[in-house]
């Protein structure tokens, strides 16, 4: 049950009321449960009433009832806590760090599942420093990783995300999601995993215990049927373990930046960008390709002047001069380079060469040269002066994430509607008030997709008060996955309506025309059942073999 935005936004609204009223009566064992789990866990370790509430805040603006927290240390207590769940038919919903941003953050598919608050397992099991592999548990994250890696001075990158240091790489490898480091695809790079199932019993793959544990890190396919992927974007069971395979850290990396000055090179631009991939394999990280309303919003505030416009978003005249004031053009590029000196030199010939005909303002630069360029840009005067200091100071950020080092440089994106981090510390999207859902499609790497995706965004944004901010970024050289952020007003729940209502169009729009969404937020996951005709039924034969009272994670994918 999803509450209403108006409901949510109510400050007389009595949530533990609500919690009595609604799930000790939909789960006449939620009482004993609680018991049992205090016994087990002690009192400090379940949480309930009001010392929940700041860990439900969800960037979507979505509510959903949750009866209590558990926090769980170890895969003993998962066990145990699971068990428990079968037991008197509690449904349960585990999160690692909880910092889902734009998807869902912390909270659980539907309402009444008890959340399983798996940060504190945190140890980072095992690691190969000859051949660089890493198991971790849910609450390892970015940062800490890198501070490992760090201190042994072990020459692998961080498989780093957009999102921020303080988030779990387990379940962004369990979402599928992507990042910027040359493996691109984190679930690709997981090699071995070990579960809980929803009676408290272990899952572990075959060659782990056919052939050992170290030749099951080092072969992702294993022996037999390939099983562990039933437990990615879905609610088959607790990963407490996965193991990671990490680039080693190249002699060289440099990004390539380049400027499409006019919005119709963007169809010739897509064919280079194809010919740039199938020329330089291997060397080449992901490639992304933003609009100006993306870029701008990395680089520049919201401008105060739409406040006075009809719509309340930045017009088409306002646009221009933003992005002649920020030398920001209709479309920028960026990708990384990884590898040898001379490599990284050859591979900068090629791409050169493919670019040439459509890319301004193509160079390439390193990290050094970045810090360079933010010195200089101080010397220069006036607001073209604060404008490149803007600018080079994010790309010298940016090349520090694409190095493999967590940083935040991604995350003040879901600030930008005005939302600021007024408390010290790391930012938090979901506590500091941000307004951002994610609408990520896959599209084809062909001219006319990505046009009409362009004009199909451009068409349904403006309608529901959003941006439309858009990212290509390369799967392959076949296929984009594109970044839509929508950015709102979270305290609003006309806005909040709004957005998600901007969803569904996106959605169904991009259904019909052949897109659709490489992952979905909580709110999206009913229409998604709903969509699918014969992989539910599946589904659900295993399921109820798995969980034949559906404690897991319910709604989840389904």
């Amino acid at each position: 049950m999803l509450l209403s935005a108006s409901l949510a936004a109510d400050p007389f609204w009595d949530w533990r009321n609500f919690l009595t009223t609604n799930h000790f009566s939909t789960y006449p064992g939620l009482g004993s449960a609680l018991t049992a789990w205090q016994n087990l866990l002690g009192l400090a370790s379940v949480l309930q009433g009001d010392s929940l509430h700041h860990r439900l805040q969800d960037t979507s603006g979505s509510q959903r009832a949750v009866p209590a927290v558990l926090r769980i240390a170890s895969e003993s207590e998962l066990q145990a806590v699971l068990r428990i769940a079968n037991q008197h038919r509690v449904p349960v919903y585990p999160v690692s760090t909880g910092h889902n941003w734009g998807y869902g953050t912390a909270l659980p598919a539907s309402s009444g599942s008890v959340l399983l608050d798996l940060s504190s397992m945190a140890r980072i099991v095992h690691f190969d420093a000859e051949l660089g592999v890493v198991t971790v548990e849910p609450g390892v994250t970015q940062g800490m990783l890198a501070a490992f890696l760090d201190q042994g001075q072990h020459p692998f990158l961080v498989p780093v995300t957009g999102a921020g240091p303080h988030c779990s790489l387990l379940a962004n490898a369990l979402e599928r999601g992507y990042g910027v480091t040359p493996y691109t695809d984190h679930f690709a790079a997981v090699t071995d995993l070990k579960a809980v199932l929803a009676d408290g019993s272990l899952y572990r793959t075959a060659l782990h215990e056919a052939g050992g544990e170290e030749l099951a890190r080092l072969f992702k396919w294993g022996i037999g049927p390939y099983s562990a992927g039933l437990f990615t974007q879905s609610g088959f069971g607790v990963v407490t373990q996965v193991s990671i395979v990490l680039a080693r850290r190249p002699d060289c990396v440099k990004a390539c930046i380049f400027s499409l000055r006019h919005e119709e090179l963007l169809e010739p631009a897509v064919l280079a960008i194809r010919a740039v991939l199938a020329r330089v394999p291997g060397v080449l990280g992901g490639l992304n390709i933003m609009n100006q309303h993306r870029v701008l919003s990395m680089s520049a505030p919201y401008p105060k002047e739409c406040a006075t416009t009809p719509s309340g978003l930045i017009t088409p005249e306002l646009l221009k001069d933003l992005g002649q004031h920020y030398q920001v053009f209709p479309w920028t590029g960026f990708a990384t380079l990884y590898g040898s000196e001379r490599m990284v030199a050859a591979a900068q010939k090629e791409i050169r060469a493919a670019l040439k005909p459509v890319a301004s303002r193509l160079m390439f630069i390193s990290h050094r040269r970045a810090m360079q360029l933010a010195r200089l840009s101080r010397w220069i005067p006036g607001s073209k002066g604060k404008g490149l200091q803007s600018l080079t100071a994010t790309l010298t950020k940016s090349l520090e994430l694409v190095g493999g080092r967590p940083n935040e440089t991604a995350l003040p994106l879901a600030y930008w509607r005005g939302h600021l981090h007024g408390k010290a510390g790391a930012l938090n999207p979901g506590l500091d008030g941000c307004g951002l859902t994610w609408y990520a499609p896959l599209v084809p790497m062909r001219p006319d997709d990505v046009r009409r995706f362009v004009q199909m965004v451009h068409r349904i944004t403006p309608q529901y008060g959003i941006e439309p901010l858009i990212t290509f970024t390369t799967l392959n050289d076949r296929l984009f996955d594109s970044t839509v952020p929508l950015l709102f007003d979270r305290t609003q729940p006309a806005a909040v309506e709004a957005a998600a209502a901007c969803y569904q169009a996106l959605l169904h729009s991009g259904k019909e025309q052949g897109w659709f969404p490489y992952r979905v937020g909580i709110d999206a996951m009913p229409a998604l059942l709903g969509m699918q005709k014969h992989a539910p039924v599946f589904h659900d034969r295993l399921r109820k073999d798995l969980d034949p009272y559906d404690i897991l994670a319910p709604g989840r994918y389904r």
